[in-house]
């Protein structure tokens, strides 16, 4: 008989570490900028650092899925969060002993986005391994939920450490990555067929994760969904801001906006294994296309930062059932031995986006009017609903028990 989730001795370990290292992570995010204008007094400068973290993980991407595909991953898991508790530890020292510069901060930045980057993969790939198939969206639902709590936990806690001393929001940085580092060690991760095969070369693995993404018309469109969606949002998440800030609205009240937004994201995600149950894979997606469709133009008639904070919580909701609904299949429908690629392609592409997609919406927002750019946007989101809506390949997607049934018996964990 299959344990309970909330039962799973090894997936709450995974969860609770997580949750802690994500808000840590957080933390450092919000305070690295605080820092550097403080030691430079340089925009620019903050900007450069901020840029080498996200640039770091989208290149770490394609060759990181390989490595996942190679190595032991929970080995990968654990290196990765001692390399950063070692990273940011030698920030704290420097801080300490007055010698920080910011080459050593650009260094700290770049070894946190590769760490980033290689932990994803390897803990998307052992994640089938540690909870059964029928638990998997429900998982990875949570995992949703967990990174919404600890970016939300972490960005209060990093500017009111910082406000306490300049070094305690890294110390704390430190202190939750070395007990996800302990964490980690108690968790079991079933081997896999990947640590027995021999090194074969790097460029073609990442070669091979590409075309299995490409070639696999259900997992292809999947991604195409999910990056053009973060894309379009993210794009909008900056115009709006330029919009209600022109209309008036005040610094505290856009705090309430982005938060409210991730209320809603950490509502979503406990929303979503329901909502994943209750609907068809083709509708899930569809209807976060078409809700998103509908209320992004409700933004043109909105001067209040509250209702726009409650708009952005409605807009937050649906988003994670999708999410959900993209990441299993696309997990349940990729071997093994190549799970690790498909995350690292996922990283790098929806890394693309989160960066292209807020310089899109800079740069529309710059050359047509605020309202204009909302309506643009909200056109492009229902362009693509249409699309997705037609698409035969969206339209025969198979339910999780198909997938399930096929996949091989290896690939299930039972009675945990």
């Amino acid at each position: 008989m299959t344990v309970p989730l909330s039962r799973n001795r090894d997936y709450r370990l995974l969860w609770i570490s997580q949750a802690l290292s994500a808000s840590g992570f957080s933390a450092s995010m919000i305070a690295f900028p605080l820092l550097v204008l403080a030691l430079t007094g340089s925009p620019a400068t903050t900007g450069l650092v901020l840029g080498v973290e996200a640039a770091a993980q989208v290149v770490v991407g394609l060759p990181g899925g390989a490595l996942v595909d190679r190595w032991n991953r929970k080995k990968i898991m654990l290196t990765a969060e001692a390399t950063q508790a070692l990273a940011v530890a030698s920030l704290v020292l420097a801080l300490w002993l007055d010698v920080l510069g910011v080459a050593h901060i650009v260094v700290v930045a770049a070894l946190m986005g590769v760490c980033n980057g290689l932990f994803g993969p390897a803990e998307s790939a052992a994640l089938v391994k540690i909870v059964p198939q029928e638990q998997l969206a429900t998982a990875l639902a949570m995992n949703s939920a967990r990174g919404a709590v600890g970016q939300l936990s972490g960005t209060a806690l990093g500017g009111f450490l910082f406000a306490v001393g300049r070094l305690v929001p890294f110390a704390f940085n430190v202190l939750t990555h070395t007990i996800s580092f302990l964490a980690l060690l108690f968790v079991r991760v079933p081997r896999s067929e990947v640590e027995q095969r021999p090194d074969s070369h790097l460029g073609k693995e990442m070669a091979e994760g590409l075309r299995w993404v490409w070639r696999q018309r259900h997992v292809r469109v999947t991604v195409l969904c999910a990056v053009s969606l973060n894309f379009l949002f993210s794009a909008y998440y900056i115009v709006i801001i330029v919009l209600v800030s022109g209309r008036g609205v005040s610094s505290g009240e856009i705090g309430v906006m982005a938060a409210m937004l991730g209320v809603g994201g950490i509502c979503g995600a406990l929303l979503a294994p329901y909502l994943h149950r209750a609907m068809s894979p083709y509708a899930s997606i569809i209807v976060v296309f078409w809700a998103l469709a509908v209320l992004t133009p409700v933004a043109v008639f909105i001067d209040n930062g509250l209702l726009m904070g409650a708009l952005f919580f409605a807009m937050a909701l649906l988003p994670p059932t999708a999410n959900t609904t993209i990441n299993t299949y696309q997990l349940l429908l990729t071997p093994d031995r190549l799970r690790g690629r498909l995350s690292g392609v996922m990283g790098m592409i929806s890394g693309v986006s989160a960066a292209a997609g807020p310089a899109f919406g800079g740069l529309l927002v710059q050359a047509v009017a605020g309202t204009y750019a909302v309506l643009l946007i909200a056109a492009a989101i229902a362009v693509i609903a249409v699309i997705t809506t037609l698409s035969p390949t969206m339209r025969s997607f198979p339910r999780e028990e198909t997938l399930a049934a096929d996949a091989p018996e290896s690939e299930t964990t039972k009675g945990r």
